[in-house]
């Protein structure tokens, strides 16, 4: 239960923490996790995973989303000048 919770703070020390020593503390803990249920381990990573690759696909539309709409914008913005 406390991996569920923990996994995402651990993985993101892992990915980019400053600090060396909060790195390596944080890579003996996930060892730890690991060890002591590798499968567990793998579901909450394997959710990880998912959770970001589902942020990323929201991102990207989110993105594309705001340039249709800067595009429609600047269509109209156009079309007012025309008329003008």
């Amino acid at each position: 239960m406390i991996l569920s919770l923990i996994f995402e703070p651990l993985e993101k020390n892992i990915q980019g923490h400053w600090n060396q020593a909060v790195h390596g503390l944080t890579a003996n803990v996930r060892r730890m996790f690991q060890e002591m249920d590798a499968e567990l381990y793998e579901e909450c990573e394997r959710q990880y995973f998912e959770k970001e690759a589902r942020a990323t696909d929201l991102e990207e539309q989110r993105e594309l989303t705001w340039k249709r709409l800067e595009a429609e914008a600047a269509r109209q913005g156009d079309d007012m000048v025309l008329v003008n």
